[in-house]
């Protein structure tokens, strides 16, 4: 899903505004821990697979391998 998409998503729940768009590149953990100023462990995240119809997240601490 791109993020115009995923935001238009969101404003059918008055969402759209909880989310954060950088300039800079978020693409690692560490990358958007710096941009946010926390810590790695603080960030969640998510990987997707797709196993027949289902769709399947795994989301775990950034901090964790």
């Amino acid at each position: 899903m791109s993020f115009i998409k995923a935001k238009n998503h969101l404003a059918k729940y008055n969402l759209e505004n909880n989310v954060i768009e950088f300039n800079a590149s978020s693409k690692t953990v560490s990358e958007a821990a710096n941009l946010l100023g926390t810590e790695e462990g603080k960030i969640a995240k998510t990987m997707s697979f797709l196993v027949g119809d289902k769709a399947v997240l795994i989301v775990t601490a950034g901090d964790k391998k």
